[in-house]
């Protein structure tokens, strides 16, 4: 590999996980309590979305992973895909 590409391959990159969205008045925002919940517009069995530095990269199923979550990625997202999620 070039040295360019070795110094690219070490660079960290926000990694977030969406697996679900809502619509909630600001007042019910602003009256969020500890315990209270906040139901999502999907179900647990819909695929989750794998977000590298804010652009869905892979979708797949969330897992449990001994005590943790992980996720099973079973579609990566192409290039096509990736760029028109950025619009």
């Amino acid at each position: 590999m070039s040295k360019t590409l070795d110094l690219l391959l070490d660079i960290d990159l926000p990694i977030s996980v969406s697996f679900g969205h809502c619509h909630v008045s600001l007042k019910d925002i602003l009256s969020l309590k500890p315990g209270d919940t906040i139901d999502l517009e999907i179900g647990t069995h819909h695929p989750v979305e794998l977000i590298v530095n804010h652009s869905i990269v892979a979708q797949g199923q969330l897992v449990v992973v001994g005590e943790n979550y992980g996720v099973r990625i079973e579609q990566i997202i192409t290039l096509k895909e990736r760029l028109h999620t950025l619009n």
